[in-house]
């Protein structure tokens, strides 16, 4: 599904690709890896060595209100327990404000963001109502960076999800790009990352397949090529949740690496075999890389069936 982006008056943040596969990882730094987000990891991590490619590590700590101390070494040293050893540096995004913020200004200077000085309070909609869409040139009141969004679908084919489409400016509205706050916004931080990165293939949970759109549009924005999209199943518990630190998802216990594999292996369509019972992260990650294939990964949220991990 690999997308070359629509031609750009400005030189594109990135100009050439690579051909090698790339993949990438990008937990946020909230607490320790549960059994949901290290299925992301696992399939995301084999997805990529299937391919011969990197697999990559990023960080995403802007939002540092919600960070926790020391926790993004606990997540490192429990991908690196379970063989998902990554290639090259760890990027932490909050070394990278300069370049979200370059960005931004090409973006601005293209005339495609505007100033929005709306405060929460104002917006009830859950579409932003383009208050200050008109607004033009930059403002000295507080203001969060929005993009401006066109009137049409965006479609994309996942390669778990099958096809997928958005009405941007029905389903999304202008959306934040840099916040009031000050803090770079989710949306535009990753498409730079992937971009600078070089990311030919992202595989991530279920919930951030409606992202994509907005994804897809900045890449062409950004005048860069868009990876290829994977969007794996939600682990939900007993009430249909997501397991996630909101639902107070227990940590992995890093003690017991190759259960926790083969379970993973499991609910992404790969059992592993009898004669594998009890084997090594390293053996189990291997088996897996040789077998793997993206159909055999169901597309509907799973029931962890695990409470203690």
């Amino acid at each position: 599904m690999k997308s070359r982006s629509a031609s750009s008056t400005d030189e594109p943040v990135v100009t050439a690709t690579s051909d090698i596969t790339a993949g990438r990882f990008a937990p946020s730094p909230t607490g320790p890896l549960h059994l949901g987000s290290l299925l992301t990891a696992v399939a995301s991590f084999v997805d990529a060595r299937s391919h011969n490619g990197r697999w990559l590590v990023r960080i995403e700590d802007l939002d540092t209100p919600r960070c926790v101390a020391g926790a993004a070494d606990v997540i490192l040293k429990t991908l690196d327990t379970h063989g998902l050893h990554w290639d090259g540096s760890v990027v932490y995004q909050h070394n990278r404000v300069p370049q979200y913020l370059a960005a931004i200004e090409r973006l601005r200077a293209a005339g495609w963001t505007f100033a929005c000085t709306c405060s929460r309070s104002h917006l009830n909609e859950r579409i932003y109502p383009g208050h200050c869409r008109k607004r033009q040139g930059r403002t000295e009141q507080p203001h969060a960076i929005r993009l401006r969004i066109p009137a049409e679908t965006r479609r994309l084919h996942d390669a778990v999800q099958g096809a997928y489409a958005q009405r941007l400016d029905h389903d999304v509205g202008d959306f934040v790009i840099l916040r009031r706050d000050g803090i770079v916004a989710y949306q535009l931080a990753v498409v730079v990352d992937d971009i600078d990165q070089r990311i030919t293939q992202v595989v991530r949970g279920a919930d951030l397949l409606d992202n994509t759109p907005r994804q897809l549009l900045l890449f062409e924005r950004l005048g860069a090529p868009a990876p290829q999209y994977a969007h794996v199943p939600l682990l939900v518990d007993r009430t249909g949740a997501k397991l996630s630190k909101q639902t107070f998802a227990r940590a992995i216990d890093a003690r017991l690496p190759g259960a926790n594999l083969t379970l993973i292996l499991a609910l992404l369509g790969h059992e592993v075999p009898p004669q594998l019972s009890g084997a090594s992260p390293t053996e189990l990650i291997a088996w897996v890389i040789q077998h793997w294939d993206l159909a055999r990964v169901p597309r509907e949220p799973m029931l962890s069936g695990f409470v203690c991990i």
